[in-house]
């Protein structure tokens, strides 16, 4: 069964690790944890109610454990992933917001959307390198001149 735990807002990542540890630890019959990033101060849990019940037992930071089920249809919009669409031009100017090159800008001079990723051309670097990096990892600064 699924079922909901209250906590304080913005602590629901530690209550989480700390209930999977002690999961772990305890060996109790709870087979998954999720915190949509949406809601703020509740994380889901799935398992046995007498286990969930020793597993929040003197955890900090949890206001409560909400013992009605919730249906599974219910939370099935959170286990979708996300496509979040880029639109990439070749010109455009964008900042490497993740990765081994975070922090740096550089020229779109390929875009590929099956693989999606990029290849762009470092502005800072006294050569113009390639580098090939996710789209995930990049954000426009700059649309190219049309």
């Amino acid at each position: 069964m699924l079922y909901t735990i209250k906590t304080v807002v913005g602590r629901e990542n530690i209550v989480a690790d700390t209930i999977a540890s002690k999961t772990k630890t305890n060996k109790l019959n709870i087979q998954a944890l999720l915190h949509p990033e949406e809601i703020k101060g509740y994380i889901f849990i799935e398992g046995d109610i007498a286990d969930i019940e020793k597993a929040v037992q003197m955890v900090p930071h949890i206001r409560g454990l909400i013992k009605n089920p919730v249906a599974i249809s219910q939370v099935q919009r959170f286990l979708q992933p996300k496509k979040v669409e880029i639109e990439l031009n070749i010109g455009d100017i964008v900042e490497v917001i993740g990765g081994p090159f975070k922090g740096e800008k550089g020229k779109v001079t390929h875009f590929d959307k099956v693989k999606r990723e990029c290849t762009i051309e470092l502005i800072e670097a006294a050569i113009p390198i390639p580098v090939t990096v996710s789209v995930e990892f990049v954000k426009v600064t700059e649309k190219a001149q049309k």
